[in-house]
């Protein structure tokens, strides 16, 4: 609660925490815009594949020219500017850099810049929360081992419900449930780049226009995002996944505590302690009253009478037995709430949000019959989507994580619904993204 005074007092001082972002898109872009306006933060680099793009992105949310002209980190150390570079490793090398942000979105590429951030001694903030669900459990080990500080990104809907779950926890309430809304229909898994504009009522020349990229919003519609966050909620709070992965419930807000209860009380659960996500559409196609398409929720329990006669007494909506009621958070803020994750790590050394063990998997899963010689394309992609499993089960099946699921080739066929599998694909088991999660698998087996 105290972020801001700290920061205050940071500036005064004229100590700020020394940032570098990797990654200038969307989610980087609106740090970037909060940033200029944090006291205590020196936006001291921004790395990306290309810097012109960076500079025009900070250009345009209000960064002026000169303020983008240093050489080098000291340079923009000593200047009190930004160093814009295509050099990603030397921006996390450079000494004065306190905390690296990852808002690539590239599960490769985090796990390296994770180690990189290891072997340098930079706090990290995971914006990827790709490779977080790829490798999370094991990256966070070596960072603890480095003596760094890895966490999920704040303004993220996976940060906003570790945080809600602490809440929850922390007051000595126990979490039946958490999540976060979305817009799903069943159907929307077979959802392609060149299918996905007509679910979002947008013909191909407006998304065009308005410079959005088809793969990307694909993969927020077809499941495979959802499965992705909830797999690192999962193993940050210790949530289990239903069997079966996400069933995406229909629910709108004063029904949380009624449709989040287990199926023995009457609910839509497998189990107490699960992740969840809710459907801002039934199942015909009609919107949910009051959905929470945008939000976070946390289901909690009230342990006895007395509790459940609290929830009674100060207005929360229950369940009919007035054991399970619901806290919920309409909206995230995405990038414009990300300098949170940076205060709580640079000032406190805490994480919002970090995987402690290995719960969630997320395996590439066929959207279509696949033949032998097809290459996968990945999130988003024309082949495969991603489905949230529980990790034990994932090792059980061989399932291939969707985080590697670009431009390997399939040795045999795969039937529509069906996992792949890591023997399903030619796969170069050289890779250090490959090396890793296989590291991961075999350091946290159960």
């Amino acid at each position: 609660m105290n972020l801001h005074r700290m920061l205050q007092q940071r500036e005064a001082d004229s100590r700020p925490i020394r940032v570098a972002l990797i990654g200038a898109g969307k989610f980087g872009s609106m740090y970037l815009a909060q940033a200029q306006r944090t006291p205590g933060i020196h936006l001291l680099g921004v790395a990306d594949l290309s810097p012109p793009r960076a500079k025009k992105a900070l250009r345009h949310v209000g960064w002026p020219a000169e303020r983008l002209t240093a050489r080098s980190a000291a340079d923009a150390t000593r200047r009190g500017t930004t160093w814009v570079t295509d050099d990603t490793m030397a921006l996390i090398a450079s000494p004065e850099v306190d905390v690296v942000i990852d808002a690539t979105g590239h599960p490769a590429a985090g796990i390296a810049h994770v180690l990189a951030c290891c072997e340098h001694g930079k706090h990290i903030v995971m914006v990827n929360v790709e490779a977080d669900a790829l490798a999370g459990p094991l990256l966070a080990r070596k960072a603890r081992e480095a003596g760094i500080v890895y966490s999920l990104a704040y303004g993220d809907q996976p940060a906003l419900i570790c945080e809600m779950v602490d809440w929850a926890r922390t007051a000595g309430l126990e979490v039946v449930a958490a999540g976060k809304g979305t817009k799903y229909l069943p159907a929307y898994h077979q959802s392609t780049p060149d299918t996905v504009w007509q679910h979002y009522g947008l013909s191909a020349d407006d998304a065009k226009r308005g410079g959005m990229n088809a793969q990307m919003f694909n993969s927020f519609l077809d499941g495979t995002k959802s499965a992705i966050e909830m797999a690192a909620v999962a193993n940050a709070t210790g949530l289990i996944p239903a069997p079966d992965g996400l069933q995406f419930p229909p629910c709108g807000v004063d029904d949380l505590a009624r449709v989040l209860r287990p199926a023995s009380a009457g609910g839509q659960l497998h189990h107490r302690g699960q992740v969840e996500v809710i459907s801002s559409l039934e199942r015909d196609g009609r919107p949910v009253f009051r959905d929470l398409r945008w939000g976070v929720y946390v289901v909690f329990a009230g342990a006895d009478d007395y509790v459940r006669r609290c929830f009674h007494e100060y207005g929360l909506i229950t369940d009919a037995t007035g054991e399970f009621s619901a806290m919920y958070k309409p909206y995230h803020l995405i990038g414009l709430e990300l300098g949170v994750s940076v205060a709580s790590v640079g000032l406190r050394g805490e994480p919002t949000g970090c995987a402690q063990a290995w719960h969630g998997d997320v395996v590439a899963t066929a959207k279509r019959d696949l033949k032998a010689g097809e290459t996968l394309d990945g999130e988003g992609g024309f082949t495969v989507y991603g489905r949230l499993m529980p990790a034990a089960d994932s090792l059980a099946v061989g399932g291939l994580p969707l985080g590697l699921a670009h431009g390997v080739t399939l040795k045999r066929r795969v039937a529509a619904g069906a996992p792949v599998r890591w023997s399903d694909v030619m796969i170069d088991a050289r890779s250090q993204a490959v090396r890793f999660r296989r590291e991961m698998e075999r350091s946290f087996a159960k």
